[in-house]
C-alpha cells in the first residue's frame, strides 16, 4: 500500500494528497551521514600555506665550526643586533617554521558516489521523522504534517513578505523566529575573520522549478533553498546532524523517484554520475524489537526446547582432599586415608584423657581433640554441656 501525504496550498488549507516515495523508509545510517559530511565539508575546505621565502628573506651563513658557537647559519654584517644572529633554522627568531603549510597537501578525501546517495537518502528518511526532527531542535510544534508537502505555487514566490507569509500560514514560522533569536557573537578570533555571528539553521525549501522562489527566501534568517536535482548532505543534515525541517513541493517530492523504489531500481538520469542507475538501501531488520520476536509463538514453536543445565568441570582437583577424585586414581586409597586420620584423632584422645581408651569412636577423637585445644574453661564447660 502507497502511503500517501496531504499537500498544503499557500494559505494552510489541504490541497489533495501526494503518494510518498520509498526513499522516505530508507535506513537512517547516522554513521555514514557522518562520515560523508565530513568528507564533503573537507573538499569546501580552502587551501592555505606559508609563503616559499618566509624566513629566508636574509642573507645568513653558517660560521662553520672552530669557533665554540653553532652552526646554525648567521646574519652577515656587523655593528647591529641582527648580525650574527641565528636565521633561517625553525628554532631562530625569524626563521622559517617546521614543515612549512603546502597548497598542494591532501584537503580532502575520496567521496563514493553509492555512500553519498546512501547518506542523502538517510537525511531524507530522517526529515520524515517527527522525532528527528523535534531532537534536532527545530520547533514544529504546530506544523500539520512531516513530512510538510506544498503545492507548486509556492515556486512562483517572488517577494520575501509572500514567503513570510506561507511560512506563517503553515505555521512554520515559529522556526524562523526560533533562529532569529539565536543570533549571536562567535566566541574568539573568528569573529574578528568576516564569521562575527552565529546562529541555528531553519527551515529548508526543496523545490523543482525556481521561478522566484530562491530569491524570495534568501533573506529570511536561517531559511535555505535547495533544487531536488541537485540535492547537498552538507544542507540536508547541517553538522553531520539529520533530522532537519524540510519543506517540499509536490514536483519535488515526485522529482525523488530518481533514487527508485524497492519495486524498482532508479532510471538514469543527470542527477546520478555516468548515468548509471542506483539501488536503494533496503533495511536488514524492520523491527529492532529483538525481544518481542523471540518471544512470539512463531519462532517459539519452531526452535529446539532448552537443553538441561549441565555443570562444567572447572579447575583441576586436589587428589590429597578429594576422596572421589582419590577414589578415581586408589580405590584403597580413601580406605587408608581416614584411617590415617582416625589414627590421629585416638593419639589426640590418648593426649587429652591420659590413658589408652580400649575404642575411641570418631566422634569421641574430634570431642578429645577439640577438649584438648581448649584453654578457657568456661568454653570446656559449653562443649561438655553440648555433649
Amino acid at each position: 500500500m502507497v502511503k500517501q501525504v496531504t499537500v498544503y496550498n499557500q494559505t494552510g488549507a489541504s490541497a489533495g494528497n501526494v503518494a510518498i516515495p520509498d526513499v522516505f523508509s530508507a535506513p537512517i545510517r547516522v554513521d555514514i551521514v557522518n562520515s560523508m559530511h565530513t568528507a564533503l565539508r573537507n573538499r569546501l575546505r580552502q587551501p592555505y600555506g606559508v609563503n616559499d621565502y618566509a624566513g629566508h628573506n636574509v642573507s645568513a651563513e653558517s660560521w662553520g665550526t672552530g669557533r665554540a658557537v653553532s652552526r646554525i647559519p648567521r646574519v652577515h654584517g656587523s655593528g647591529t643586533s641582527r648580525a650574527g644572529q641565528g636565521a633561517f633554522g625553525n628554532m631562530c627568531r625569524g626563521g622559517r617554521m617546521f614543515s612549512p603549510t603546502r597548497v598542494w597537501r591532501k584537503w580532502a578525501g575520496i567521496v563514493p558516489a553509492n555512500q553519498r546517495r546512501y547518506a542523502i537518502a538517510s537525511a531524507i528518511a530522517a526529515s520524515a521523522q517527527a522525532a528527528l526532527v523535534k531532537g534536532r531542535g527545530h520547533d514544529i510544534t504546530n506544523v500539520a504534517s512531516v513530512p510538510l508537502v506544498v503545492v507548486d505555487d509556492v515556486q512562483s514566490i517572488k517577494k520575501t513578505s509572500e514567503a513570510v507569509a506561507f511560512l506563517k500560514a503553515v505555521n512554520a514560522y515559529d522556526d524562523v523566529v526560533r533562529v532569529a533569536n539565536s543570533k549571536r557573537v562567535r566566541a574568539g578570533r573568528g569573529h574578528t575573520r568576516n564569521r562575527r555571528y552565529k546562529q541555528k539553521v531553519g527551515p529548508l525549501v526543496v523545490y523543482k522549478q525556481n521561478n522566484g522562489l530562491v530569491r524570495a527566501f534568501n533573506n529570511i534568517p536561517g531559511v535555505e533553498t535547495m533544487s531536488v536535482d541537485r540535492l547537498n548532505l552538507v544542507r540536508l543534515a547541517p553538522g553531520g546532524h539529520v533530522g532537519r525541517f524540510i519543506i517540499w513541493t509536490q514536483s519535488a517530492v515526485e522529482g525523488l523517484s530518481a533514487f527508485g523504489s524497492y519495486d524498482n531500481k532508479s532510471a538514469a538520469s543527470a542527477y546520478h554520475r555516468r548515468g548509471n542507475v542506483y539501488t536503494l538501501p533496503r533495511s536488514v531488520l524492520f523491527n529492532a524489537d529483538i525481544d518481542s520476536l523471540i518471544q512470539s509463538d512463531a519462532i517459539q514453536n519452531i526452535i529446539r526446547p532448552t537443553r538441561a543445565k549441565r555443570t562444567k568441570q572447572t579447575g583441576k582437583r586436589n587428589n590429597l582432599t578429594n576422596y572421589a577424585q582419590l577414589q578415581k586414581i586408589n580405590p584403597r586409597g580413601v580406605g587408608t586415608k581416614k584411617r590415617a586420620i582416625l589414627k590421629e584423632y585416638r593419639r589426640a584422645a590418648v593426649n587429652a584423657t591420659g590413658n589408652k581408651p580400649a575404642y575411641v569412636t570418631e566422634a569421641q577423637a574430634k570431642f578429645a581433640k577439640r577438649k584438648a585445644a581448649l584453654k578457657n574453661n568456661a568454653l570446656l564447660q559449653i562443649l561438655q554441656a553440648e555433649n
